[in-house]
């Protein structure tokens, strides 16, 4: 039986001084704050987060809630109509959202309509909280700041931060509740010190990976007022309105310092307080004790690690086990306090901003299937809520394209809207995702309610890709146009056709939707079967699987994504193990990895480990490529412009879950691992995998 609390405490995150890609975050799924060596957002200079598409540098330090998103004024006061361009298909003209622009404006210059719809609504950060001097609320000297030392504790949800300022001592501990969009944070320094806590907040952001606008203060409005518990600061940014209401300990008072700052200081030595976040129309709640706080997130991340799986490699002789085993743990609390809220995450989740924050839903597989793999269904299913609540949306995007069922997008915001993209309207590997997590969700809990929570869902989905499939005289094809999960021949979309992962994910999710079909009472599809049944083969090249179905069949870059065809899928009769091999030995062989992103490497091992390669499988989850590396914090880091990426965490814990945990017809446990003697595998309470 594995000691939980000694698992998770071996990787309590721990540094010394400034790691400037590496933040530590405490979050609930729906609010995060990610905070600096201070314990706050104190010095977010030091922490750069890299400019991109010719957009200013920024921060990695922000505060970001699932329900926080920001418009900027509309170029002609109503949303504009997108550019569409029509492709033939055997059914005839679709248009589809195919914007060939600029993705940005260029400096100074105010966007187009289809620059304007891709930026928004974009996510926002919702404010700054971070230690200052007094009397006028200065920024901290780096230069007088030393000894710093901050441990993240895993198990109790807390983040402890120590360091020495001007020759005083400064204790900072923070945390977040566990179902509150509020921070609660506990100071100790020496009143002479005087050190105060400043809250500042910015404009919305239409760069692509920032949150925040700090040049604009005449663009929106923070206005303070008292409460009976403490203070209100009321925010306006055109159609956005929220509030932050903050409670403190006896002596501390709160003064405004600028149009969109304000000072909150105390006389005391050591002193707390509470900061919720909330729009404008959430009802109000009394604000909790800084103790009251730090119990409730003790008892929820100690229930968190003690529930659910585990893996524990450490008496493992191999090298690399315990980095593993570190990103492991790191990758389930990553993916807890960024991915298991009430949106499908975006791909740097509520850390910074990404493609403007918003989600993209060809990922969320990635984001979301580990939660009931590693038997925490429960943290899917907020997220799986949102394909019921926009249901309709896809049904129409179908209907405007001339197919039935729904017809999911790739990168939408909170309102289900799909942006002008020259590859998201083309993609197609996201229509099978919410089947595949159903289907997980009902074998977490196999009932009546999950079937009619998801069975709308499932059932349209799957018209759609019946539909979508078209019959040819050899047998029903995918595309053209489309642009596969292996993106880098984007170009070709209006030739691509029948690329091997997507031909099997959908045969997959058409069998899985008629299995629905049956739980619920419908009886067989027919033509549902048919259209799975009749799929064209992939295609061979050289003795090994193509990634496309026609010229160029395979181009050795980007995601291997012919490889997800086993592994992320369960063998099935139209994939060939053999072949498969023979394919992954030509990806091993001479792949551009610096053109891969971090998914891919866990999508591979679990290629591996289905084809009782193990191990290939560990050395494709520890190979050392630039898109595979993790931080001390434990985040995949891509860039200095993307420095978190979740389908990578969440990927990671997918493979693993595969590997430790076993599959049907596995032959001996942990069966992605070698059996070499050098790895000793403990695996608890993995529910299996499909």
């Amino acid at each position: 039986m594995i000691d939980r609390r000694a698992l998770v405490d071996r990787h309590a995150v721990v540094i010394d001084g400034v790691a400037k890609d590496s933040p530590l975050s405490v979050g609930n799924g729906e609010f995060c704050f990610t905070a600096d060596l201070t314990g706050l957002q104190s010095l977010p200079g030091r922490y750069p987060l890299g400019p991109r598409n010719g957009g200013a540098p920024g921060s990695l330090l922000t505060t970001e809630a699932q329900w926080a998103w920001h418009s900027c004024p509309l170029p002609g006061g109503a949303i504009p109509e997108p550019s569409r361009r029509s492709y033939a298909t055997r059914k005839g003209q679709v248009p589809y959202l195919d914007y060939r622009g600029p993705l940005e404006p260029a400096p100074g210059e105010a966007p187009n309509d289809d620059q304007w719809l891709r930026a928004n609504p974009h996510r926002l950060d919702l404010g700054r909280i971070g230690l200052c001097r007094l009397p006028d609320g200065a920024a901290l000297d780096p230069t007088a700041m030393h000894g710093a030392h901050q441990r993240l504790d895993l198990w109790a949800g807390r983040l402890e931060s120590r360091f020495s300022l001007g020759g005083h001592g400064v204790f900072v501990r923070t945390l977040c509740h566990p179902s509150r969009n509020l921070l609660a944070v506990r100071l100790t320094a020496p009143a002479r010190a005087n050190i105060a806590v400043a809250f500042a907040f910015p404009y919305g952001s239409m760069s692509w990976n920032l949150a925040a606008d700090w040049t604009r203060d005449d663009a929106h409005r923070s206005e303070l007022s008292r409460t009976a518990g403490g203070w209100r600061i009321e925010r306006a940014l055109d159609d956005t309105r929220y509030r932050v209401a903050v409670r403190a300990s006896a002596g501390a008072s709160l003064e405004r310092s600028a149009a969109h700052g304000f000072v909150l200081s105390s006389d005391q030595d050591a002193w707390w307080f509470v900061a919720e976040f909330a729009p404008e129309e959430a009802p109000e709640a009394p604000l909790p004790s800084f103790a009251s706080v730090e119990e409730a997130a003790a008892l929820h991340w100690a229930a968190f690690w003690t529930d659910g799986a585990a893996i524990e490699l450490a008496a493992s002789k191999d090298p690399r086990a315990h980095e593993l085993e570190r990103r492991a743990v790191l990758s389930q609390y990553l993916t807890a306090i960024n991915c298991a809220g009430s949106l499908p995450p975006q791909e740097t989740g509520l850390t910074v901003n990404s493609w403007y924050g918003r989600f993209h839903l060809e990922m969320h597989f990635w984001h979301g299937a580990h939660f009931p793999l590693w038997g925490r269904p429960e943290l899917l299913e907020p997220s799986m809520a949102w394909y019921g609540t926009h249901l309709e949306k896809a049904r129409e995007l179908a209907r405007a394209q001339g197919y039935r069922g729904a017809r999911w997008p790739k990168q939408v915001g909170p309102d289900g809207r799909e942006g002008p993209s020259p590859i998201s309207a083309f993609l197609i590997w996201q229509q099978p995702h919410p089947i595949y997590l159903a289907e997980l969700l009902y074998r977490s809990r196999p009932s009546p309610i999950t079937l009619e929570r998801y069975g709308q869902v499932v059932l349209a989905t799957a018209e759609f890709m019946a539909d979508f499939a078209e019959e040819t005289p050899a047998g029903f094809e995918l595309g053209p146009p489309l642009v596969p999960a292996q993106e880098c021949d984007a170009a070709e979309r209006a030739r691509l056709c029948n690329p091997t992962f997507e031909l099997s994910y959908f045969a997959f999710g058409l069998e899985l939707a008629q299995t629905w079909r049956e739980r619920l009472g419908l009886g067989c599809a027919p033509w549902l079967t048919t259209v799975a049944e009749r799929l064209v083969p992939p295609v061979r090249q050289d003795g090994i699987y193509a990634a496309n179905g026609v010229p160029p069949f395979l181009t050795r870059s980007d995601h291997p994504a012919m490889c997800l065809a086993l592994g992320f899928l369960p063998p099935s009769r139209r994939i060939d193990p053999a072949v498969m091999s023979a394919t992954l030995d030509s990806v091993l062989a001479d792949w551009d990895w610096a053109s891969t992103w971090g998914w891919d490497f866990p999508a591979l091992a679990m290629c591996a480990a289905r084809l009782a390669r193990d191990e290939d499988a560990v050395a494709l989850l520890t190979m050392d490529v630039a898109k595979n590396r993790y931080l001390p914090n434990g985040h995949n880091y891509q860039g200095a412009d993307l420095p978190c990426y979740l389908p990578g965490n969440g990927a990671l814990l997918s493979a693993l879950a595969l590997m430790a945990g076993g599959w049907p017809g596995a032959t001996r446990p942990a069966p992605g691992f070698p059996a070499d003697g050098a790895w000793r595998i403990t695996a608890e309470d993995f529910p299996g995998v499909l």
